[in-house]
């Protein structure tokens, strides 16, 4: 009996049964619908509140690569924080509520467990990627009245990846730490630890640490390495993740 359609579906109902459903959606729509109008009038609001002042700056209109440089920095920091938030407990609540436990008496594997998890989640943040980046397009078409597409959906697809290795990392941090805000410190420690690593002209340049930067660089239309290592390391990352929280799984006593 194949149990990863079962437990995928079982995935599939919690999202759409719980707050998760409405949530980050919700916040990846926001940003995506307000950024652009953010983007043109920032230069007009500042330009009003300093004007007659002493060395004040007349600053350009603002573009369509404003708007998108908008949307890549919410995807890489605010919604990234939100989704280490969200699962802190990926695992460990399920342990603890005994829902993995009674799941796991059926002719279910670990692994199957922990690959299906990660799998119908990922599924999730690339379809909420997807509808916030495809709404950024469409309100920066309307205000600005150009939106090529290149230089929004290849660094929106960069930063899901991005995403998704550190959503796989939840997943290993909270079948190792109890703790739902332990395992949301420990994704925070990580992202922290690679925006310093991305400073590294090496680790910008062959690792997911790369990602944001290269992202903006896109946006921007800036001279940019090539993503290709940071894609191939990227989803080395998420394999390897995947596999160290399907081994530690095994070993854990429910």
């Amino acid at each position: 009996m194949n149990s990863f359609p079962v437990l995928a579906r079982k995935e599939a109902q919690e999202i759409v049964h719980t707050w998760r459903i409405w949530v980050l959606p919700a916040m990846v729509i926001f940003f995506a619908v307000t950024g652009p109008p953010l983007a043109r009038i920032t230069p007009e609001l500042l330009g009003s509140l300093t004007a007659g002042t002493p060395g004040s700056i007349t600053l350009p209109p603002a573009t369509f690569a404003d708007a998108y440089g908008q949307w890549v920095k919410n995807l890489s920091q605010i919604i990234l924080f939100a989704v280490i938030i969200m699962y802190g407990g990926m695992v460990s609540t399920e342990v603890r509520e005994g829902t993995a436990a009674f799941v796991l008496t059926k002719p279910v594997r670990r692994s199957t467990f922990i690959t299906a998890k990660a799998a119908v989640h990922g599924l999730f943040l690339a379809i909420a990627f997807g509808l916030g980046t495809l709404a950024t397009w469409l309100v920066t078409q309307l205000v600005f009245g150009d939106a090529p597409a290149g230089r929004l959906w290849g660094p929106a697809l960069l930063l899901l990846l991005f995403t998704l290795v550190i959503l796989a990392f939840m997943e290993l941090f909270s079948v190792l730490i109890p703790a739902p805000a332990g395992a949301a410190g420990a994704g925070l420690g990580l992202y922290a630890l690679l925006a310093v690593g991305g400073a590294w002209d090496p680790l910008a340049s062959y690792s997911p640490a790369g990602v944001p930067g290269l992202a903006a660089a896109i946006t921007a239309d800036q001279a940019h390495p090539s993503p290709v290592w940071p894609v191939i390391t990227g989803l080395a990352g998420i394999a390897a993740a995947v596999a160290l929280a399907t081994l530690a799984f095994k070993r854990k006593e429910l």
